[in-house]
């Protein structure tokens, strides 16, 4: 009974999104591929419990179920997360993403391009249920003359509107990192701005950050810690890398001089990117984490996605301080940053 009321509700969003306009009518497809996968995804979710009570369950997956368990506790009981049935159901999809995000961005240009929608706003990404749809985009918006990235996303979140599933895309991450997922997803929840990817994903990964932190405190294995601090390090290295490539690029499309010129300084600071991060890895003593992300051919689109993740971390970071570390604080002050002209909320998020 549950799956039927939710694959109704499924069909009444697509309906309301088909009555939102001629453009939205072009769409049908699209629409009819998110709802009929998100149906499947909440079709094939069990309760945590039956899993654990299960003789078939693989001991991995047990361990890791009870694991998320008590995460998703933490996360409603010591960080002020939305407390519903969101991460306590488990589905298996037997693949390897829940979806697959096209990101595109102009040859010579950082500026992601948008797609719009009734409910979510504005988002600097367009995802499918199946690779080989989004990489029919990607080849389309290439033809057109756009950078695109086509990248697995082992998450997402629907804000509330379903109870959104733990997967097997996730469900084997190290602790830590299932941790950081959770915390993530569910801050989308707790605050949204429809229309501003950049806002919603930073603030989200400066609560998982937060949350992690406070949840490492009542672990009992020491070593947890270090290795997370370990892999917290790498990524901040990681992403300085593409920060420092972000302004090399920046500058050279700025910068006075023909396309031409412009393309040449492009290949030149990817090929700086790549030869910086062989010197990094180097330092890392050969630790191979990041790449696969260097492995695909490298283009604005890449360094653009990143940055939606990042930009406003610091200034999220600084108004959790600015709250004590409270959460419920913290979401109450976002909430109101989110209400605030667009110029006025990046001033106050980039001081």
């Amino acid at each position: 009974m549950r799956c039927i009321r939710s694959f109704s509700s499924l069909l009444l969003v697509v309906l309301v999104l088909l009555s939102s306009g001629c453009a939205m009518i072009a769409d049908i497809p699209y629409y009819w591929q998110s709802a009929r996968g998100q149906f499947a995804m909440l079709a094939a979710a069990r309760p945590i419990d039956e899993w654990l009570a299960s003789d078939d369950t693989d001991p991995p997956l047990r361990q890791r179920l009870q694991t998320a368990r008590d995460i998703r506790r933490f996360a409603a009981t010591e960080l002020g997360l939305p407390d519903n049935p969101s991460y306590t159901r488990y589905a298996d999809l037997g693949r390897p993403f829940v979806v697959w995000n096209v990101f595109a961005a102009p040859a010579l240009s950082l500026t992601l391009k948008t797609w719009c929608f009734p409910v979510a706003g504005c988002v600097a990404y367009r995802g499918y249920f199946d690779r080989e749809s989004a990489e029919a985009l990607a080849a389309r918006l290439r033809e057109e003359g756009w950078d695109t990235q086509v990248a697995g996303v082992p998450a997402y979140s629907t804000l509330g509107w379903f109870d959104d599933p733990l997967l097997n895309t996730f469900i084997h991450y190290p602790p830590t990192e299932l941790a950081r997922l959770i915390f993530h997803e569910l801050a989308h929840q707790a605050v949204y701005l429809p229309g501003d990817s950049t806002f919603n994903e930073s603030l989200a990964t400066a609560v998982e950050e937060a949350g992690v932190e406070r949840w490492l405190q009542i672990q009992t294995d020491p070593q947890m810690g270090v290795r997370y601090a370990e892999a917290s390090r790498r990524r901040q290295q990681f992403l300085a890398l593409l920060q420092r490539a972000r302004e090399s690029l920046e500058a050279a499309y700025q910068a006075s001089g023909t396309d031409a010129e412009r393309r040449l300084a492009k290949l030149a600071a990817f090929e700086r990117l790549r030869a910086d991060y062989r010197d990094l890895r180097a330092q890392w003593g050969g630790f191979a984490g990041y790449d696969r992300w260097f492995e695909q051919p490298l283009g604005n689109a890449h360094l653009a996605s990143v940055a939606t993740y990042t930009r406003w971390v610091p200034g999220f970071r600084h108004l959790l301080a600015e709250q004590g570390g409270n959460l419920p604080r913290f979401f109450r002050e976002a909430r109101r940053l989110a209400a605030l002209p667009p110029a006025e909320r990046a001033r106050l998020l980039d001081r």
